[in-house]
């Protein structure tokens, strides 16, 4: 009987399954993390609260490579000297975006916008 008990040795349990569960795991949850926080551009819903109904809105008109403010090309950094400002309230601006903008430019244009006093935009559909 003793030699039998010889030969049932316990056999040692192999770690290299819950290694590989562990790094699944690990790799799973390292590339559905977000470690950075994106900026946020905030959008208002359609309607005008607060406009003022006699105020003239603006124009702009958005292109790949072109912008235009009443009909007039400006650059992007220095739409905030072409803008005029017209007394007290908000100033209403309708940006109109044209075939082939990417979402990068649009975002663009309307981080310059939010850092303008008093600026309403409304983004219209691709012309």
């Amino acid at each position: 009987m003793p030699a039998r008990r010889e030969a049932r040795r316990r056999r040692r349990i192999s770690m290299t399954s819950l290694v590989d569960v562990i790094f699944l795991l690990l790799l799973f949850f390292m590339l559905t993390s977000t470690f950075t926080r994106f900026s946020e551009v905030e959008l208002a819903a359609g309607g005008a609260a607060g406009a003022d109904p006699e105020a003239q809105p603006h124009f702009l008109q958005l292109g790949p490579d072109r912008l235009t403010l009443d009909g007039a090309p400006v650059a992007l950094d220095a739409l905030a000297g072409a803008l005029p400002r017209e007394g007290e309230g908000p100033r209403p601006v309708l940006v109109a975006l044209r075939d082939g903008v990417t979402a990068q430019r649009l975002t663009d244009l309307l981080v310059v916008l939010r850092g303008l006093p008093d600026v309403r935009a409304t983004v219209l559909g691709p012309s």
